[in-house]
């Protein structure tokens, strides 16, 4: 009907006007009246093309267009406009070439279609310097696609050369924000100072700048000033609260948006209010906050849904989780995967592996999901049963499954799928390094440590923080104290697991001086030392035997840092005054303790009376010991020994009997050594081995030659 309308007008002009048509000609060029209700029918022809584009129907938009017996430059515009928002880029600029009468809108156009696809900047660099006619829209574009392609000297160079008149706001916002998406917060608070004109776009970046760097105070006080806030601005503001564990300001925050404004809420924001409650671990407001959604009449769309699943999992309500996840009418991967996920963390790997198998489309995340969870357990065999039959495996996989072996202690497995990845196309990350740097630590395996430190500078990661700190623990585990101290001495800004990492290195080489004068070092920085780090310094008192400095470090857990001493902490205390002599303190501190010791602590103070042949103390701690652990043969060996040493037969005997009677033995003592990547472990007393004659033989042609 429109179409035949359309031929009712040519046939129109052409009576009334005499007015030869030619391809160019357009209503803007006749004399007609465009509120002429013959003419309407065009104007409306072009909203159509245009809604027809943005709805993604393009065969419906070229369908009207091509039919068209009138095309003024609008119409041209739209179908172009068309093309740019559906991705074809190449009929749009075919369709461009072709028009009789280009204006700055059908410029701009092309021009953004270029700046949105993929290798685009230069054409549409090469269209805007050709384009007669520009105004802010064409710099808008180009600025924004700059952006877009990480080009930020480009855009700020455009930015500086455009008409003053044009840069605010849309020119200042599009640069301001992609320097914030960069980190770069100095120039953007550069380009929003020197803002004649702001809108609550500018208002909302800056804000949102500021949170993400953690910077929530300034975020606030610029909040606070604002005349003009939306439902962004509002979200950006409670996000940079929650991002930062402040989640009672990010919730009085959200409680003040919805009681003094007129924002209307929409899903994002109750989508970041849902994983603070997750993340956060504030269950009776993630009950509030579902309600008041349910309330407001929110339907759970797939991606709403997704979020208040995966904040019950946080919580542990895996219940809630279920029920919510069966009600909803479309699941997604993120979905089954957030679902996967809580039953993980719940270490309920058998639900977990039931969802799996019965997920329909599953991706990545899935695989690696379930890898780790069953690692977790200790069951790498069904890791690397899922491992080896997953149709792709990207770093994370790769790393998920390396972490695991080295978690479970199975460093051997760990260094050989290392090797294995090597051998892929897939590059490590930092974490497979640092994984893979633990498992050579705890082989104290040095030469295939240094092959990896050696792939760490080849991929470039040597100023990785994560990897410096792997390496300084690496080289202190094996022993090179001196390799440790020039990597740690290597990083810029050294972070507590730095100064951890070395202080217990220190501590552990007999070093205990350098590590309290290193500890004195991070006192005076700005890094806050935690439990890890009175672990090193107490351990480092007790090797260098500085018992009043280990009593004030001890002390000063509590009155200066607000850190509550664990049982390994009154373990360290335990040793250090056992190995001091001071056996009776030792055990006044014990009984002082305000929690139930563990074996370590009795083990302290049963190694401490061995040394100093306290019979009556090591009596005691073997007793505790054998009702913490009944399968430990260690304080049975232990207090024979003692009986020997004081000459008390029958009591030496008796604890033999008892340790034979119940089938304990000693662990036997073991080394190893690393050849062509493959590890050798020898037991004391063990001949299994599969060289085990060939070590013998040579064995006895060395001592021959002794």
């Amino acid at each position: 009907m429109l179409v035949k309308q359309a031929c009712i007008l040519f046939h129109k002009l052409i009576a009334y006007n005499s007015v030869k048509f030619s391809q160019s000609t357009s209503y803007s060029s006749i004399s007609i009246n465009p509120n002429d209700k013959a003419i309407k029918p065009i104007i409306h022809l072009n909203s159509q093309i245009s809604k027809h584009g943005r709805t993604g129907n393009i065969k419906d938009a070229e369908t009207i267009f091509n039919r068209m017996p009138i095309k003024n430059v609008v119409s041209w515009t739209a179908m172009l406009t068309a093309y740019v928002e559906n991705g074809q880029i190449n009929n749009a600029r075919k369709l461009f070439d072709e028009m009789p009468e280009r204006n700055v809108a059908s410029w701009n156009a092309m021009i953004t279609g270029y700046m949105r696809s993929k290798n685009g900047v230069e054409k549409a660099c090469v269209l805007f310097s050709m384009s007669p006619e520009k105004n802010a829209v064409s710099y808008a574009s180009m600025i924004t696609g700059y952006v877009r392609a990480g080009r930020l000297d480009d855009a700020h160079k455009l930015f500086c050369s455009m008409p003053v008149k044009w840069r605010d706001p849309f020119c200042s916002n599009a640069l301001m924000n992609g320097y914030l998406k960069r980190g770069k917060l100095e120039e953007a608070v550069r380009i929003y100072e020197g803002m004649v004109e702001k809108n609550v776009v500018s208002w909302s970046c800056m804000v949102d700048g500021y949170c993400k760097i953690g910077e929530t105070r300034k975020a606030r006080e610029l909040f606070d000033t604002i005349p003009e806030r939306n439902v962004v601005t509002w979200t950006a503001m409670i996000y940079g609260y929650i991002k930062t564990a402040c989640f009672e300001e990010g919730f009085a925050l959200f409680l003040q948006m919805r009681r003094e404004t007129e924002v209307k809420l929409v899903s994002n924001t109750l989508t970041v209010v849902f994983e603070g409650c997750g993340r956060l671990y504030r269950y009776r407001e993630a009950l509030q906050i579902h309600a008041l959604a349910m309330r407001m009449g929110f339907e759970l769309d797939t991606f709403l849904g997704n979020s208040v699943i995966t904040m019950y999992c946080r919580l542990r309500d895996l219940d809630s989780a279920i029920r919510l996840f069966n009600i909803m009418e479309v699941k997604d991967t993120v979905s089954w995967n957030a679902l996967i996920g809580g039953y993980v963390q719940a270490e309920n790997i058998d639900e977990a592996y039931k969802h799996f198998n019965a997920m329909p489309h599953k991706d990545v995340y899935s695989w690696t999901t379930m890898i780790t969870g069953f690692s977790n357990k200790g069951l790498t065999e069904k890791s690397v049963e899922l491992f080896d039959i997953m149709p792709y495996k990207d770093d994370i996989t790769w790393t998920a499954l390396i972490s695991g072996f080295a978690s479970n202690g199975e460093y051997e497995d760990s260094i050989h799928r290392f090797i294995q990845m090597l051998q892929t196309a897939v590059k490590p990350n930092a974490l497979t390094f640092s994984s893979v740097l633990s498992s050579s630590a705890s082989l104290a395996a040095l030469n295939q440590g240094l092959q990896i430190h050696t792939h760490v500078v080849k991929m470039g990661m040597e100023f990785d923080l994560s990897v410096q700190n792997s390496l300084v623990s690496f080289y202190a585990k094996c022993g090179c104290v001196d390799d440790a101290y020039t990597v740690f001495n290597s990083l810029d800004i050294p972070n507590a697991v730095s100064y951890n990492s070395m202080i217990n290195g220190f501590a552990q080489n007999g070093y205990g001086k350098e590590a309290l004068d290193l500890f004195k070092k991070m006192e005076e920085s700005d890094v806050e030392p935690n439990d890890i780090t009175f672990l090193g310094v107490l351990s480092a008192c007790t090797h260098v035997g500085l018992v009043a400095e280990g009593r004030k470090y001890f002390k000063s857990m509590r009155s200066l840092y607000k850190i509550e001493p664990s049982l390994d902490h009154y373990a360290c205390m335990v040793d250090l005054l056992g190995r001091a002599g001071l056996l009776d303190e030792a055990y006044d501190f014990i009984n002082s303790m305000p929690f139930e010791p563990h074996s370590g602590v009795w083990g302290a103070l049963l190694g401490a009376s061995r040394t100093h042949f306290r019979l009556d103390l090591a009596e005691i701690a073997a007793q505790r010991i054998y009702e913490l652990e009944p399968d430990n043969a260690t304080p049975y060996v232990v207090l024979s020994d003692i009986y020997m040493v004081c000459r008390r037969k029958e009591n030496e005997e008796l604890v033999r009997t008892m340790k034979r009677s119940r089938g304990l033995k000693k662990s036997p003592g073991c080394s190893w050594i690393m050849v062509q990547d493959d590890v050798n472990l020898f037991l004391s007393g063990d001949r299994s081995h599969r060289n085990f004659e060939e070590i013998k033989s040579t064995l006895w042609l060395l001592v021959d030659e002794m």
